[in-house]
C-alpha cells in the first residue's frame, strides 16, 4: 500500500494536533525534499534526524524530531516514527547541543553504522563521501535493499556479498545495465572534465579506454627480483649491477614492502611471497607506484599528465615529454608550472620507475612506454580516475 499523500497528513495533523502541525510541515520538506513519503527509507529518516536535522535546520530540534514521528505515525510508517522519538535520536541531538559539531557528528557516524542499512564498501567501489547523481542512486538502493534483508529476519546477512550484488547485476529498472558501471561511468566523465581545456583534451579519449578492468600483464624484472630473494632466501644489498636494478631493489623494499633489510642482505618479505604467487595482486601494487597515493596534488597532476602522453607507445624525449607536460598542468591552474624545470621531478621519477619496472624503454635521449607498459599506464589512470571523492577532511 502506498503511503498516504503528505498534504493529506498535515491537515490531519492539524485537526489533532494543531501546535506540532507547522513543525512536522518544515521537517517533512527537509526529509522528502517534496518526493513522495513512499520512497523514503530508513537510511534518509537516519541521516535526517542524526545529521541535517542538528546541522542545518533551525528551531528545537527535539521538538521537529517529535512532529516528525507523529506525521509519519499517522502515515502508517510506524517503524520510522519510532526512530523519531527513540533514545539513540534524543542522545545524538543533545550531544551536538552541548558537546559541539564534531561530537554530533561521530555520534551520527556511530549509529549510522550499527543499523546496518549503511552500504560498505566493497571490493569493486569505494564510496564517496561527495556522490554523484549515479553514486547517490546506487547507495540508496542498496541501502533500501539492506534494510529489506534485515527486515526479512536474515541472521546471517552478509553485507557486503548483498551489496556487491546489488551494484554488479544487470537491472531492468535500468535498462539492463548495473550500478556498478553506472558508477565508473560517472566518475570517468568527471575524471575526463577535470580542470583546464589541455587536461581535458589529453583525457578525452580515455574516457571509453578506461571503462572496462585492464587485464593483468606479468612484470618480469620485479617477478625475477622476488623469486631470487626466495630461492637464496636473501639477497646481499650489493647485488645491483646498474641504476635500474637499484631503484627496483628500492621499489621492492620501501614501497611494496615485498623485501627487508637484514644486517648487510634483502629478505623476501610475507608481502613479497604474496606477490610472487598471486599475478593479480602483483600487477595491482605495481601499477599503484606509478600514482602513488599521498602524493601531493600537483606532482600527482604531472605523474597523471606524463603517464597519458606516454601511453600510446610513442617515442618522446625527455626534455619534449616534460615541456608538454608543463603545458597541461599550466593550464589546469598550477602555478609556477609553467616551465619544464617545474615538473622535472615528478616526471624524472615517474619514468625512472616505469624503467627499473621493464614498464618503458630509455635513456636521456628518448623514452617510450612498452606494449606491458602501456597495460600499466591504462590500468593506473583507470584506479585514479575511479577513486572515491572525499571531503579534505575524510581523505
Amino acid at each position: 500500500m502506498s503511503a498516504p499523500d503528505v498534504t493529506a497528513l498535515l491537515a490531519e495533523l492539524e485537526r489533532s494536533e494543531p501546535d506540532l502541525a507547522e513543525e512536522a510541515r518544515t521537517a517533512v520538506e527537509w526529509l522528502t525534499g517534496g518526493d513522495p513519503l513512499e520512497t523514503v527509507t530508513q537510511l534518509d529518516v537516519c541521516e535526517f534526524l542524526w545529521y541535517t536535522l542538528p546541522m542545518k535546520v533551525g528551531g528545537d530540534h527535539e521538538r521537529l524530531a517529535r512532529s516528525l514521528g507523529r506525521l509519519l505515525h499517522l502515515g502508517g510508517l510506524r517503524r520510522y516514527a519510532a526512530l523519531c522519538v527513540s533514545p539513540t535520536t534524543l542522545q545524538i541531538l543533545r550531544t551536538y547541543a552541548r558537546e559541539g559539531e564534531d561530537a554530533g557528528t561521530a555520534a551520527y557516524q556511530e549509529a549510522l553504522e550499527a543499523t546496518g542499512v549503511l552500504p560498505p564498501d566493497v571490493p569493486e567501489l569505494q564510496w564517496s563521501t561527495i556522490m554523484g547523481p549515479e553514486e547517490l542512486g546506487a547507495h540508496v538502493a542498496c541501502s533500501a535493499a539492506l534494510e529489506l534483508a534485515i527486515l526479512a529476519g536474515d541472521d546471517e546477512l552478509d553485507r557486503v556479498a548483498l551489496t556487491r550484488r546489488w551494484l554488479t547485476e544487470p537491472r531492468t529498472d535500468l535498462g539492463g545495465d548495473s550500478w556498478l558501471n553506472r558508477v565508473h561511468g560517472e566518475r570517468l566523465n568527471r575524471w575526463v572534465l577535470g580542470r583546464g581545456p589541455a587536461r581535458r583534451e589529453l583525457a578525452q579519449p580515455f574516457e571509453v579506454r578506461l571503462h572496462a578492468p585492464v587485464p593483468a600483464q606479468p612484470v618480469p624484472p620485479l617477478h625475477g627480483l622476488l623469486s631470487l630473494a626466495a630461492s637464496e632466501e636473501s639477497l646481499p644489498l650489493r647485488l645491483a649491477p646498474s641504476p635500474e636494478a637499484l631503484r627496483l631493489r628500492d621499489l621492492a623494499e620501501r614501497e611494496l614492502n615485498a623485501l627487508r633489510r637484514d644486517g648487510a642482505r634483502l629478505t623476501i618479505t610475507a608481502v613479497g611471497r604474496r606477490l610472487l604467487l598471486s599475478p593479480e595482486a602483483m600487477w595491482e601494487a605495481v601499477t599503484r607506484l606509478l600514482l602513488p597515493k599521498g602524493e601531493q596534488e600537483f606532482e600527482l597532476a604531472a605523474r597523471e599528465a606524463a603517464l597519458m602522453l606516454l601511453a600510446d607507445g610513442s617515442l618522446i624525449s625527455p626534455g619534449e615529454l616534460r615541456r608538454r607536460v608543463a603545458e597541461v598542468v599550466g593550464d589546469e591552474g598550477w602555478h609556477p608550472a609553467t616551465e619544464p624545470g617545474d615538473v622535472a621531478k615528478p616526471v624524472d621519477d615517474l619514468v625512472g620507475r616505469l624503467t627499473a619496472l621493464g614498464l618503458a624503454f630509455g635513456d636521456e635521449l628518448a623514452v617510450r612506454m612498452s606494449r606491458v607498459g602501456h597495460f600499466a599506464a591504462l590500468a593506473a589512470l583507470r584506479a585514479h580516475a575511479l577513486r572515491p571523492r572525499q571531503y579534505v577532511s575524510a581523505g
